[in-house]
Protein backbone atom coordinates (compact mmCIF):
# COMPACT_ATOMS: atom_id res chain seq x y z
CA UNK A 1 0.00 0.00 0.00
CA UNK A 2 2.93 2.64 0.90
CA UNK A 3 4.84 1.81 -2.44
CA UNK A 4 5.07 4.17 -5.28
CA UNK A 5 7.31 5.16 -8.14
CA UNK A 6 9.69 7.65 -7.59
CA UNK A 7 11.44 7.30 -11.20
CA UNK A 8 10.83 5.73 -14.50
CA UNK A 9 12.85 5.19 -17.90
CA UNK A 10 12.78 2.81 -20.76
CA UNK A 11 14.75 0.34 -22.14
CA UNK A 12 15.36 -3.53 -23.36
CA UNK A 13 15.46 -5.75 -20.59
CA UNK A 14 18.07 -9.05 -20.42
CA UNK A 15 18.66 -11.59 -18.39
CA UNK A 16 21.98 -13.96 -18.00
CA UNK A 17 21.47 -17.01 -19.13
CA UNK A 18 21.31 -19.52 -15.73
CA UNK A 19 23.14 -22.22 -18.21
CA UNK A 20 26.28 -20.59 -19.75
CA UNK A 21 26.57 -17.56 -17.54
CA UNK A 22 27.83 -15.70 -20.36
CA UNK A 23 25.14 -14.80 -23.27
CA UNK A 24 22.81 -12.40 -22.51
CA UNK A 25 18.78 -13.64 -23.04
CA UNK A 26 15.80 -10.83 -24.06
CA UNK A 27 12.88 -10.51 -21.36
CA UNK A 28 10.99 -8.21 -23.64
CA UNK A 29 10.47 -7.98 -27.00
CA UNK A 30 10.40 -4.29 -27.20
CA UNK A 31 11.36 -1.40 -24.84
CA UNK A 32 9.35 -1.53 -21.95
CA UNK A 33 9.33 1.08 -19.03
CA UNK A 34 11.58 0.59 -16.06
CA UNK A 35 11.02 2.03 -12.42
CA UNK A 36 12.65 2.73 -9.39
CA UNK A 37 9.79 2.39 -6.50
CA UNK A 38 10.13 3.20 -2.54
CA UNK A 39 8.11 1.14 -0.22
CA UNK A 40 8.11 3.69 3.01
CA UNK A 41 6.67 1.02 5.32
CA UNK A 42 10.01 -0.97 5.24
CA UNK A 43 12.12 1.75 3.96
CA UNK A 44 13.46 -0.40 0.72
CA UNK A 45 13.77 0.22 -3.25
CA UNK A 46 13.13 -1.52 -5.81
CA UNK A 47 13.41 -1.85 -9.28
CA UNK A 48 10.24 -2.95 -10.96
CA UNK A 49 9.36 -3.33 -14.90
CA UNK A 50 6.58 -5.23 -16.19
CA UNK A 51 6.19 -7.09 -19.97
CA UNK A 52 2.35 -6.70 -20.07
CA UNK A 53 1.34 -8.57 -17.12
CA UNK A 54 4.34 -10.15 -16.28
CA UNK A 55 6.98 -8.79 -13.95
CA UNK A 56 10.58 -9.31 -15.85
CA UNK A 57 12.11 -7.15 -13.62
CA UNK A 58 11.95 -7.69 -9.48
CA UNK A 59 14.91 -6.49 -7.93
CA UNK A 60 15.37 -4.72 -4.16
CA UNK A 61 18.35 -2.61 -4.07
CA UNK A 62 20.76 -3.47 -1.22
CA UNK A 63 23.81 -1.52 -0.29
CA UNK A 64 26.29 -3.86 -1.29
CA UNK A 65 25.01 -4.11 -5.46
CA UNK A 66 26.82 -1.88 -7.73
CA UNK A 67 25.38 -0.99 -11.38
CA UNK A 68 28.47 -1.49 -14.11
CA UNK A 69 28.25 0.58 -17.54
CA UNK A 70 29.45 -2.02 -19.86
CA UNK A 71 29.28 0.01 -22.96
CA UNK A 72 27.82 3.52 -24.34
CA UNK A 73 24.20 2.40 -24.06
CA UNK A 74 24.13 -0.17 -21.85
CA UNK A 75 24.09 -1.23 -18.29
CA UNK A 76 24.24 -4.10 -15.75
CA UNK A 77 23.74 -5.08 -11.79
CA UNK A 78 24.03 -8.59 -9.98
CA UNK A 79 20.99 -9.50 -7.96
CA UNK A 80 22.08 -12.05 -5.66
CA UNK A 81 18.43 -12.43 -4.21
CA UNK A 82 17.14 -13.70 -7.79
CA UNK A 83 20.55 -15.27 -8.78
CA UNK A 84 20.63 -13.70 -11.87
CA UNK A 85 22.19 -10.79 -13.33
CA UNK A 86 20.50 -7.83 -15.30
CA UNK A 87 21.15 -6.18 -18.32
CA UNK A 88 19.25 -3.04 -19.51
CA UNK A 89 20.07 -1.05 -23.25
CA UNK A 90 18.87 2.52 -23.67
CA UNK A 91 18.14 4.06 -26.48
CA UNK A 92 20.86 7.12 -24.99
CA UNK A 93 23.79 7.98 -22.89
CA UNK A 94 21.72 10.14 -21.25
CA UNK A 95 19.16 7.72 -20.00
CA UNK A 96 22.23 5.21 -18.89
CA UNK A 97 23.76 7.72 -17.05
CA UNK A 98 20.47 9.27 -15.61
CA UNK A 99 19.25 5.59 -14.47
CA UNK A 100 23.21 4.70 -13.17
CA UNK A 101 23.19 8.07 -11.42
CA UNK A 102 19.66 7.40 -10.01
CA UNK A 103 20.83 3.70 -8.85
CA UNK A 104 24.01 5.53 -6.67
CA UNK A 105 21.57 7.82 -4.95
CA UNK A 106 19.07 5.25 -4.01
CA UNK A 107 21.99 2.84 -3.03
CA UNK A 108 23.06 5.23 -0.33
CA UNK A 109 19.34 6.06 0.45
CA UNK A 110 19.19 2.28 1.26
CA UNK A 111 22.34 1.97 3.50
CA UNK A 112 21.25 5.07 5.46
CA UNK A 113 17.92 3.56 5.82
CA UNK A 114 19.48 0.10 6.97
CA UNK A 115 21.68 1.73 9.96
CA UNK A 116 18.74 3.80 10.70
CA UNK A 117 16.54 0.61 11.30
CA UNK A 118 20.07 -0.90 13.06
CA UNK A 119 20.10 1.88 15.51
CA UNK A 120 16.17 1.52 16.00
CA UNK A 121 16.68 -2.30 17.35
CA UNK A 122 19.28 -1.29 19.00
CA UNK A 123 17.73 1.35 20.97
CA UNK A 124 14.63 -0.73 21.18
CA UNK A 125 16.49 -3.70 22.37
CA UNK A 126 17.71 -1.05 25.86
CA UNK A 127 15.38 -1.63 28.63
CA UNK A 128 13.72 0.92 29.47
CA UNK A 129 13.70 3.14 33.20
CA UNK A 130 10.57 4.19 33.14
CA UNK A 131 9.01 0.35 32.28
CA UNK A 132 11.42 -0.64 35.13
CA UNK A 133 9.34 -3.38 37.51
CA UNK A 134 10.94 -1.76 40.34
CA UNK A 135 9.45 1.37 40.73
CA UNK A 136 6.29 -0.18 40.91
CA UNK A 137 7.11 -2.49 43.43
CA UNK A 138 8.52 0.02 45.31
CA UNK A 139 5.85 1.07 47.60
CA UNK A 140 5.95 -2.57 48.64
CA UNK A 141 8.98 -2.73 49.87
CA UNK A 142 9.70 -3.88 54.18
CA UNK A 143 10.75 -0.44 54.58
CA UNK A 144 6.90 0.45 53.05
CA UNK A 145 5.20 -1.62 55.31
CA UNK A 146 7.36 -1.64 58.59
CA UNK A 147 8.61 1.85 58.06
CA UNK A 148 12.24 2.44 58.52
CA UNK A 149 14.78 1.39 60.49
CA UNK A 150 14.14 4.61 62.63
CA UNK A 151 10.46 4.12 62.78
CA UNK A 152 11.18 0.12 63.95
CA UNK A 153 9.88 -0.49 67.67
CA UNK A 154 13.13 -1.77 69.63
CA UNK A 155 12.93 -4.32 72.61
CA UNK A 156 13.81 -1.22 74.81
CA UNK A 157 11.64 0.96 73.85
CA UNK A 158 8.07 1.02 75.25
CA UNK A 159 5.63 -0.25 72.54
CA UNK A 160 2.47 2.18 71.67
CA UNK A 161 -0.25 -0.01 69.79
CA UNK A 162 -1.57 3.17 67.43
CA UNK A 163 0.79 3.23 64.94
CA UNK A 164 1.19 -0.43 64.30
CA UNK A 165 -3.01 -0.37 63.83
CA UNK A 166 -2.64 2.74 61.45
CA UNK A 167 -1.51 1.83 57.80
CA UNK A 168 2.08 2.74 56.01
CA UNK A 169 2.51 6.02 54.67
CA UNK A 170 3.89 4.60 51.75
CA UNK A 171 0.42 2.71 50.81
CA UNK A 172 -0.96 5.58 49.69
CA UNK A 173 1.30 6.75 47.21
CA UNK A 174 0.87 3.10 45.73
CA UNK A 175 -3.14 2.66 45.60
CA UNK A 176 -2.94 6.59 44.05
CA UNK A 177 -0.26 6.00 41.31
CA UNK A 178 -2.03 2.17 40.53
CA UNK A 179 -5.02 4.22 40.08
CA UNK A 180 -3.60 6.94 37.55
CA UNK A 181 -1.66 3.73 35.69
CA UNK A 182 -5.62 2.35 34.95
CA UNK A 183 -6.88 5.26 33.63
CA UNK A 184 -4.19 5.81 32.12
CA UNK A 185 -4.03 2.49 29.99
CA UNK A 186 -8.11 2.43 30.30
CA UNK A 187 -7.80 5.96 28.07
CA UNK A 188 -4.72 3.91 25.94
CA UNK A 189 -6.83 0.97 25.34
CA UNK A 190 -10.04 3.15 23.97
CA UNK A 191 -8.07 5.00 21.67
CA UNK A 192 -6.53 2.11 19.98
CA UNK A 193 -10.02 0.31 19.72
CA UNK A 194 -11.01 3.09 17.91
CA UNK A 195 -7.64 3.06 15.53
CA UNK A 196 -8.56 -0.94 15.28
CA UNK A 197 -12.00 0.35 14.54
CA UNK A 198 -10.52 2.99 11.56
CA UNK A 199 -7.99 0.75 10.52
CA UNK A 200 -10.49 -2.06 10.32
CA UNK A 201 -13.04 -0.10 7.87
CA UNK A 202 -10.25 0.81 5.70
CA UNK A 203 -9.30 -2.28 5.28
CA UNK A 204 -12.87 -3.41 4.32
CA UNK A 205 -12.54 -0.67 1.75
CA UNK A 206 -9.18 -1.34 0.23
CA UNK A 207 -10.25 -4.67 0.17
CA UNK A 208 -13.40 -3.89 -2.06
CA UNK A 209 -11.45 -1.48 -4.35
CA UNK A 210 -8.91 -4.45 -4.56
CA UNK A 211 -11.64 -6.44 -5.89
CA UNK A 212 -12.73 -4.44 -8.37
CA UNK A 213 -8.75 -3.13 -9.57
CA UNK A 214 -8.51 -7.09 -10.31
CA UNK A 215 -11.28 -7.25 -12.64
CA UNK A 216 -9.96 -4.00 -14.33
CA UNK A 217 -6.67 -5.53 -14.55
CA UNK A 218 -8.15 -8.79 -15.84
CA UNK A 219 -10.20 -6.72 -18.71
CA UNK A 220 -7.29 -4.97 -19.38
CA UNK A 221 -4.77 -8.41 -20.05
CA UNK A 222 -7.43 -9.84 -21.85
CA UNK A 223 -7.43 -6.73 -24.10
CA UNK A 224 -3.98 -7.03 -24.29
CA UNK A 225 -4.03 -10.26 -25.67
CA UNK A 226 -6.32 -9.41 -28.13
CA UNK A 227 -4.03 -6.80 -29.49
CA UNK A 228 -1.02 -9.20 -29.13
CA UNK A 229 -2.85 -11.36 -31.40
CA UNK A 230 -4.27 -8.68 -33.62
CA UNK A 231 -0.25 -7.50 -33.77
CA UNK A 232 0.72 -11.24 -35.01
CA UNK A 233 -2.21 -11.14 -37.73
CA UNK A 234 -0.95 -7.98 -39.11
CA UNK A 235 2.72 -9.40 -38.75
CA UNK A 236 1.59 -12.02 -41.07
CA UNK A 237 -0.73 -9.81 -43.26
CA UNK A 238 3.02 -7.54 -43.40
CA UNK A 239 4.89 -11.40 -44.82
CA UNK A 240 2.19 -11.65 -47.18
CA UNK A 241 2.73 -8.00 -48.67
CA UNK A 242 6.44 -8.99 -49.30
CA UNK A 243 4.89 -11.85 -50.94
CA UNK A 244 3.03 -9.52 -53.01
CA UNK A 245 5.66 -6.80 -54.05
CA UNK A 246 7.36 -9.68 -55.16
CA UNK A 247 4.91 -10.82 -57.73
CA UNK A 248 4.74 -7.15 -58.21
CA UNK A 249 8.01 -7.23 -59.19
CA UNK A 250 7.65 -10.25 -61.64
CA UNK A 251 4.36 -8.67 -63.13
CA UNK A 252 6.35 -5.39 -64.04
CA UNK A 253 9.05 -7.58 -65.76
CA UNK A 254 6.93 -9.35 -67.74
CA UNK A 255 5.33 -6.23 -68.86
CA UNK A 256 8.27 -5.01 -69.73
CA UNK A 257 8.96 -8.46 -71.56
CA UNK A 258 5.79 -7.75 -73.21
CA UNK A 259 6.19 -4.16 -74.31
CA UNK A 260 9.00 -4.97 -76.05
CA UNK A 261 7.37 -8.08 -77.52
CA UNK A 262 4.68 -5.84 -78.36
CA UNK A 263 6.91 -2.95 -80.07
CA UNK A 264 8.69 -5.88 -81.83
CA UNK A 265 5.66 -7.07 -83.14
CA UNK A 266 4.72 -3.43 -84.10
CA UNK A 267 7.53 -3.50 -86.74
CA UNK A 268 7.25 -6.54 -87.73
CA UNK A 269 3.25 -5.32 -88.67
CA UNK A 270 4.70 -2.31 -90.65
CA UNK A 271 7.21 -4.50 -92.23
CA UNK A 272 4.08 -6.67 -93.10
CA UNK A 273 2.18 -4.05 -94.32
CA UNK A 274 4.81 -2.93 -96.64
CA UNK A 275 4.55 -6.10 -98.07
CA UNK A 276 1.15 -6.32 -98.13
CA UNK A 277 1.06 -2.92 -100.91
CA UNK A 278 3.35 -4.98 -102.97
CA UNK A 279 1.64 -8.39 -102.55
CA UNK A 280 -1.37 -9.96 -101.95
CA UNK A 281 -0.27 -13.49 -100.83
CA UNK A 282 0.65 -11.85 -97.63
CA UNK A 283 -3.29 -11.19 -96.64
CA UNK A 284 -3.80 -14.09 -95.06
CA UNK A 285 -0.32 -13.64 -92.73
CA UNK A 286 -1.54 -9.78 -92.01
CA UNK A 287 -5.08 -11.45 -90.62
CA UNK A 288 -3.14 -13.67 -88.92
CA UNK A 289 -0.46 -11.42 -86.99
CA UNK A 290 -3.16 -8.62 -86.73
CA UNK A 291 -5.10 -11.13 -84.54
CA UNK A 292 -2.28 -12.27 -82.59
CA UNK A 293 -1.58 -8.36 -81.82
CA UNK A 294 -4.90 -8.21 -80.76
CA UNK A 295 -4.55 -10.89 -78.19
CA UNK A 296 -1.71 -9.59 -77.23
CA UNK A 297 -3.14 -6.37 -76.44
CA UNK A 298 -5.85 -7.67 -74.63
CA UNK A 299 -3.77 -9.86 -72.76
CA UNK A 300 -1.80 -6.93 -71.79
CA UNK A 301 -4.62 -4.98 -70.79
CA UNK A 302 -5.65 -8.21 -68.46
CA UNK A 303 -2.00 -7.78 -66.87
CA UNK A 304 -3.19 -4.08 -66.30
CA UNK A 305 -5.89 -4.88 -65.16
CA UNK A 306 -4.44 -7.59 -62.42
CA UNK A 307 -1.30 -5.05 -61.43
CA UNK A 308 -4.04 -2.12 -61.18
CA UNK A 309 -6.06 -4.32 -58.78
CA UNK A 310 -2.45 -5.51 -56.95
CA UNK A 311 -2.02 -1.59 -56.10
CA UNK A 312 -5.07 -1.10 -55.07
CA UNK A 313 -4.90 -4.25 -52.44
CA UNK A 314 -1.47 -3.42 -51.26
CA UNK A 315 -2.20 0.33 -50.33
CA UNK A 316 -5.35 -1.10 -48.29
CA UNK A 317 -3.48 -3.75 -46.31
CA UNK A 318 -1.22 -0.67 -45.81
CA UNK A 319 -3.93 1.59 -44.83
CA UNK A 320 -5.49 -0.97 -42.40
CA UNK A 321 -2.56 -1.61 -40.71
CA UNK A 322 -1.47 1.87 -40.32
CA UNK A 323 -5.08 2.46 -38.43
CA UNK A 324 -5.02 -0.61 -36.42
CA UNK A 325 -1.12 0.40 -35.05
CA UNK A 326 -2.59 3.91 -34.31
CA UNK A 327 -5.29 2.26 -32.19
CA UNK A 328 -3.01 0.04 -30.49
CA UNK A 329 -0.96 2.97 -29.62
CA UNK A 330 -3.74 4.63 -28.31
CA UNK A 331 -4.74 1.45 -26.15
CA UNK A 332 -1.66 1.25 -25.07
CA UNK A 333 -1.03 4.58 -23.47
CA UNK A 334 -4.83 4.03 -21.96
CA UNK A 335 -3.33 0.84 -20.36
CA UNK A 336 -0.76 2.71 -19.24
CA UNK A 337 -2.75 5.45 -17.68
CA UNK A 338 -4.68 3.27 -16.47
CA UNK A 339 -1.98 1.53 -14.87
CA UNK A 340 -0.83 4.73 -13.63
CA UNK A 341 -4.39 5.80 -11.76
CA UNK A 342 -4.26 2.71 -10.12
CA UNK A 343 -0.67 2.89 -8.60
CA UNK A 344 -1.29 6.59 -7.72
CA UNK A 345 -4.82 5.55 -6.05
CA UNK A 346 -3.24 2.49 -4.09
CA UNK A 347 -0.49 5.04 -2.76
CA UNK A 348 -3.91 7.18 -1.81
CA UNK A 349 -5.02 4.36 0.31
CA UNK A 350 -1.70 3.91 1.53
CA UNK A 351 -1.50 7.34 2.90
CA UNK A 352 -4.75 7.60 4.41
CA UNK A 353 -4.20 4.49 6.12
CA UNK A 354 -0.78 5.84 7.59
CA UNK A 355 -2.28 9.28 8.76
CA UNK A 356 -5.52 7.17 10.65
Amino acid sequence: MGEQPIFSTRAHVFQIDPNTKKNWVPTSKHAVTVSYFFDNTRNVYRIISLDGSKAIINSTITPNMTFTKTSQKFGQWADSRANTVYGLGFSSESNLAKFAEKFAEFKEAARLAKEKSQEKMELSSTPSQESAPGDLLSPLTPESINGTDDERVTPGTPQHPEPRAEPSQNALPFSHSSTNVNKHWEAELAALKGNNAKLTAALLESTANVKQWKQQLGAYQEEAERLHKRVTELECVSGQTTVIKSQKTELNQTIEELESALKAKEEELERLKAEVESANDFQSQKDFLTQKLQDTESMNHRLEAQLTDLEQRLQSDQQEREAFRKNLRSLLELLDGKLFELTELRDALGKLIENS
